[in-house]
């Protein structure tokens, strides 16, 4: 890319930045605070995330507060090189571009890394992996880190049961501002946002299977019944299947659901979900969704295997022609769907959890050092802070407890 191209996409992205900045006002309190006391001062910390505005927008705030910030992507189609060419006009060290090969996001995380971080954010828990593998060398100075996602932490939690975690990982995607929020509202708007302007069709009246109702799910699900779909939810934990039934939707097995469905969404952070066995038996003109981490859930090859033809149908959109003529339509090559073939979480949401992601990597930097390796959860005062904030940016306010009150409940 030339430079005159250069400095026109990161001036795109300077805009991109500047407009999620407007709406992001808790992480901006943080920042202010940050500029002032400078707690990362010294302090070298890598990043790997959806890198869009909304994360780059928490770089700069880490940034503000002292740090050496390295980026990459957590997803090879999520990364907006606008925005990436915006940050590198700034000085900060970038590591990412769309449609990255296998081959070239594995090389990038790694050049990410390269700074030998005191600190890290995981989405994904890609750079953790490559800290216990090949590039175990360069966690010589970790502290410690936060993990974003519930597939991250999956990983983690496993990977601490056996005794094979070597630094403290904070669990961001367990805070109640994250989870509440981010995988509830946030998932629920941005996936049908992505979803809708991807294929411009309509929702009201479709039959939408959604795999798996944690928040994710229950989300996704509250749109689509919002909107006027026939919501059918499909799980393996019977409490949540439960849960389903008794708020309304149709509950029944993958096997069940895949001849009446017209739009698929996974949900279940597990691979293998929509198998061959389903796409056999799925109507002509499906759309399949995964809204997922990793692009897994959708099995492709067992999509690919069945096809006779596969075609580009438009932007974001792989038709699967089966043999008898079916059309199966995959979304954002089975990526994360919303941040594939959409701008992620709207701002607002994502204020919470990247506040909650700066003030961690705080706690973190002044204690860390004390922490023996193991999965923690973000601490109470941190994700009550950042709630507070949020409601005093929203004009809102609550009650407080009289001292006759914190004796009642307290007492006994």
């Amino acid at each position: 890319m030339n430079n005159n191209k250069i400095h026109s996409s990161s001036q795109t992205g300077d805009k991109k930045l500047e407009w999620v900045r407007s709406y992001m006002p808790a992480l901006t309190s943080v920042r202010d605070r940050f500029i002032e006391e400078k707690p990362f001062k010294g302090l070298r910390i890598t990043m790997s995330i959806h890198l869009e505005a909304k994360t780059a927008y928490l770089a700069t705030v880490l940034r503000s507060g002292g740090a050496e910030v390295s980026v990459t992507g957590c997803n090879p189609l999520s990364t907006q090189d606008d925005v990436a060419d915006s940050l590198r006009a700034m000085g900060f060290e970038v590591h990412a571009r769309y449609d990255a090969t296998p081959e070239e996001y594995v090389g990038h995380l790694k050049s990410a890394l390269s700074i030998n971080p005191h600190l890290i954010i995981d989405d994904g828990g890609d750079l953790i992996e490559l800290l216990h593998g090949e590039c175990a060398e360069l966690g010589n100075s970790l502290i410690g880190g936060c993990e974003e996602t519930t597939t991250g932490i999956h990983r983690l939690k496993a990977r601490s049961a056996a005794g094979k975690l070597k630094y403290p990982m904070i669990s961001v995607n367990d805070a109640e501002c994250k989870y509440l929020f981010d995988n509830r509202y946030g998932t629920g708007q941005s996936v049908w946002d992505a979803i809708m302007n991807t294929t411009n069709n309509i929702v009201a009246s479709k039959n939408v299977v959604i795999a798996g109702f944690g928040w994710c799910g229950r989300g996704v699900a509250l749109r689509a019944k919002g909107m006027g779909a026939r919501v059918t939810v499909t799980e393996v934990n019977p409490i949540r299947a439960l849960e389903a039934a008794m708020e309304g939707y149709e509950v029944k097995t993958m096997d069940e659901a895949a001849p009446l469905g017209d739009i698929f969404i996974s949900t279940t952070g597990c691979n293998k979900v929509i198998t061959r066995r389903h796409f056999e038996t799925m109507k002509d003109g499906v759309l399949l969704a995964n809204a997922g981490h990793f692009d897994v859930e959708v099995d492709k090859n067992d999509l690919k295997s069945l096809a006779s033809e596969v075609f580009p149908r438009k932007k974001n959109i792989t038709g699967y022609k089966m043999e008898d003529g079916r059309i199966l339509n995959l979304l954002g090559d089975g990526r994360l769907v919303n941040l594939a073939a959409g701008n992620g979480h709207p701002a607002e949401i994502m204020d919470m959890s990247f506040a909650i992601q700066a003030l961690c990597l705080e706690y973190l930097a002044k204690h860390g050092k004390g922490l023996m390796p193991g999965v923690y959860d973000v601490p109470k005062s941190i994700d009550e802070s950042v709630a507070r904030v949020k409601l005093a940016s929203m004009g809102l306010k609550t009650d407080t407890l009289t001292p006759e009150q914190e004796d009642y409940i307290t007492g006994f």
